[in-house]
């Protein structure tokens, strides 16, 4: 199957976010909340973060791609787990790291 088709017979291959092909990550998420309120790889808060998200398959915050230990990044390296959301109460802007972009 070619990314960002759906194999139901009229379903769309477009995303809620405008004319981006739908990420097929986000359909065995189930709600998770956050693990902690600071990235739990910093071993200090001099390394304060840019900025934080939430593993949406597991919880674990780390500090984000504009941190400069990308913590996040390091997890989905390691376990794979696909999409992350910035740790806001509202959670919207949430990141695939296998598209690169957002979903």
């Amino acid at each position: 199957m070619i990314p960002g088709q759906s194999m139901a017979l009229g379903a769309s291959p477009v995303s809620p976010n405008g004319k981006a092909p739908r990420c097929e990550h986000l359909d065995d998420l189930a709600p998770v909340g956050p693990q902690s309120a600071d990235c739990q790889d910093c071993p200090s808060r001099q390394d304060r973060q840019a900025g934080l998200v939430v593993c949406l398959t597991c919880g674990w915050v780390a500090c984000s791609d504009d941190s400069p230990n990308r913590h996040a990044r390091a997890h989905y390296e390691e376990t794979d787990h696909p999409v992350a959301a910035g740790l806001t109460p509202d959670g919207a802007r949430r990141w695939c790291y296998v598209h690169q972009r957002l979903v």
